[in-house]
């Protein structure tokens, strides 16, 4: 508990925690609400041939815990994981993880707090998103006279939890990155290569030979993808409608659970210097 209380004090004060969480608020509501608003005003369609109508139910507020989801898979993902990767990676270039594991707690406690107070930020990040993509929608349906309803609890419950678990991989993955890279530039350019990059090129490659694109479906940011077009939000990029959300929940699950417990025993088994 002291160390998750030093990591959480510490992600609080540290000014790369609160830039991140706003660029993604502010990339959520202008990709989310903003850009589709606008097209649903002008009458054209998106990209993927959604009609108005479709435009203007898909940013009511009844759509929010989907609103959330639907970004998390590929760049709400690269986001959480360049925090995480930041978080952990810049201990090792100030000098703090050796200063904590040799005159403080045992390694396996200061990672587990470290983990513990990420998990906090993922919290937070979820629930903000949440404000946001609701209080946007809020607003639409107010200036287009729409009836709304708050999303029924069990809805909610299932969407933000799942966003919970896709955030929350994203983040162990950076930690993992963070601690075998032992810095935080590198730790972030792969994360963003493999969010991004990697697994788009692969879908591409998919398209051409059988094996790959099954592969990857079950990559992190295809059962990422998977398990938020299970929950019905799609319309966005990595978002996949290939796997079941049993599947693709056991998955995402599956992965956060290994990257931790390989942050956690690198950090146990390696010499700091």
């Amino acid at each position: 508990m002291g160390s998750y209380r030093a990591e959480l004090l510490r992600l609080f004060k540290w000014p790369a925690t609160w830039v991140l969480i706003g660029v993604w608020l502010v990339m959520t509501l202008t990709f989310g609400y903003v850009f589709n608003y606008v097209a649903f005003k002008s009458g054209d369609e998106a990209e993927n041939g959604r009609s108005g109508a479709q435009l203007l139910a898909q940013m009511m507020p009844e759509m929010s815990a989907e609103a959330v989801l639907r970004g998390l898979p590929m760049f709400g993902g690269a986001i959480v994981i360049v925090l995480a990767a930041l978080a952990v990676g810049s201990g090792y270039g100030w000098g703090t993880w050796k200063t904590t594991l040799t005159a403080g707690p045992r390694r396996l406690s200061a990672m587990g707090g470290t983990l513990a107070a990420l998990a906090s930020i993922v919290l937070l990040l979820v629930a903000a998103t949440f404000v946001a993509d609701f209080g946007a929608s809020v607003l639409v349906a107010t200036l287009e006279d729409q009836s709304w309803s708050f999303p029924s609890i069990g809805h909610l419950a299932e969407g933000l939890g799942a966003s919970v678990l896709i955030a929350g991989m994203w983040a162990a993955m950076g930690v993992v990155l963070g601690v075998l890279t032992r810095g935080p530039a590198l730790a972030v350019g792969l994360g963003l290569l493999w969010a991004v990059v990697v697994e788009n090129l692969l879908r591409g490659v998919g398209a051409l030979l059988g094996p790959v694109e099954d592969l990857t479906k079950v990559l992190p940011g295809g059962a990422a993808g998977n398990l938020a077009g299970a929950f019905g939000a799609t319309g966005a990029p990595g978002v996949l409608t290939e796997l079941s959300g049993t599947t693709a929940s056991l998955l995402v699950a599956g992965y956060l659970s290994v990257f931790a417990v390989i942050a956690c025993w690198t950090t146990m088994r390696r010499d700091l210097v």
